[in-house]
């Protein structure tokens, strides 16, 4: 980013890029015959803003979008959001007769949760089946009585069964037996139902490693989450598609100073300069949802280099070795961004860390000011902000 940083730290997030993911994602899928697309948008969008990359990708001809909760979908809709959309995490008791209200779609794992979404009144309903996770959706054993109890719902008109789906363990390791399994018992749970009269419109398996890695899976439907974002989620297994990472983490630095060789930095002294070198403090924290692990570990970029994080991350504030440089206060302190120019990405912050870049750009917010840029619009000179939160 090259205007001024206007808040102490922020998110920085391009809808453009959005735009452009889905559209990538969209033409492959599609080169063997046409597959619809789900850009997933839960947890905040992946931290990006749930309602305008909801509505970036909606733009850029995303069939469907994919929530976890009752919630999330209800958000959507109060912004304006009237398309196919799913949920898929529900509790006893969650509002149900909401979301059938609003033409949500959502899913039951069992007979219980089947007979309390047809409780809400005629309800479209996806079932999931567990293909081999082991976490949500009705077990093996389950499978024929689910599919039963369904089609008798939807001969009584209280429901009817749109989509019948399941989700991968292991996709982002191409050649992990799981993916193989799992395929052959979603097959399997689709000649159940079937057989048991059920006609979905929808069915799918494919998350994102899936949708690029795994033509085979994509069945009617994808569910693209962490790609939509431009993040990678098979490191080093995905081949280069375009994909552009829409997150930029940025602050400014709010001070720089000279440090002597042995001098300690930060709490509990982790890390002493070696020699005499300079210092810049940054205000973000692991009150912001920058991991504390990140000390001694992962960079920034400053001035157009790369400069380690030194000692350990508080709450408020980081550290960051200078290497003898005194920037200016103000001077603009890039956490992690595309990687265009140099700087770290959300994954070399996961690879420092020890995680997934899913977790850094969810996790990152706390006292941030979200904003929300077009670079489409910028390159045309049209207004730049289409929207801004605080976090």
């Amino acid at each position: 980013m090259t205007d001024p940083v206007p808040s102490r730290a922020e998110i920085v997030v391009d809808v453009a890029a959005v735009r452009h993911n889905v559209r990538i994602l969209k033409d492959l899928v599609s080169v063997d015959g046409p597959v619809q697309l789900m850009a997933v948008v839960k947890a905040d969008g992946y931290g990006h803003g749930m309602v305008e990359v909801a509505a970036a990708a909606r733009d850029a001809g995303a069939d469907w979008l994919g929530v976890a909760t009752i919630e999330e979908a209800l958000a959507l809709r109060a912004a304006g959001d009237h398309g196919p959309l799913l949920c898929w995490l529900s509790a006893p008791g969650d509002d149900f007769a909401a979301a059938v209200a609003a033409g949500v779609e959502v899913t039951a794992y069992s007979v219980a949760e089947l007979e309390e979404v047809a409780g809400a009144g005629p309800a479209r309903v996806q079932l999931k089946v567990d293909t081999g996770l082991s976490r949500g959706g009705a077990p093996r054993s389950e499978w024929e009585h689910l599919f039963s109890v369904a089609h008798d719902l939807e001969r009584q008109g209280r429901i009817t069964v749109t989509g019948i789906w399941s989700h991968l363990a292991a996709s982002d390791e191409p050649a992990h037996p799981a993916n193989d399994a799992q395929e052959a018992a979603f097959r399997e749970a689709l000649a159940l139902a079937d057989a048991a009269g059920l006609d979905p419109d929808v069915t799918h398996l494919a998350n994102s490693a899936a949708a690029i890695l795994r033509p085979s899976a994509h069945f009617d439907l994808v569910r693209c989450g962490i790609a939509t974002y431009g993040l990678d989620p098979a490191p080093g297994v995905t081949p280069r598609l375009g994909l552009r990472p829409a997150m930029t983490v940025r602050a400014r630095l709010l001070m720089s100073k000279a440090v002597r060789a042995g001098d300690g930095v930060s709490y509990g002294h982790t890390w002493h300069a070696v020699e005499d070198t300079t210092v810049g403090v940054v205000p973000a924290g692991y009150g912001d949802g920058v991991p504390r692990a990140a000390g001694n570990a992962a960079h920034v970029w400053v001035e157009d280099s790369q400069r380690p994080v030194r000692g350990r991350v508080c709450m408020d504030q980081l550290v960051v070795d200078l290497h003898g440089e005194l920037p200016p206060s103000g001077t603009e302190v890039v956490l992690f961004g595309p990687g265009d120019l140099g700087e770290p990405t959300a994954q070399d912050w996961a690879d420092a860390v020890g995680t997934i870049s899913y977790e850094i750009v969810t996790r990152v917010g706390g006292r941030l000011v979200r904003r929300h840029v077009d670079s489409d619009a910028l390159a045309e000179d049209e207004p730049e902000d289409t929207g801004r939160t605080t976090r």
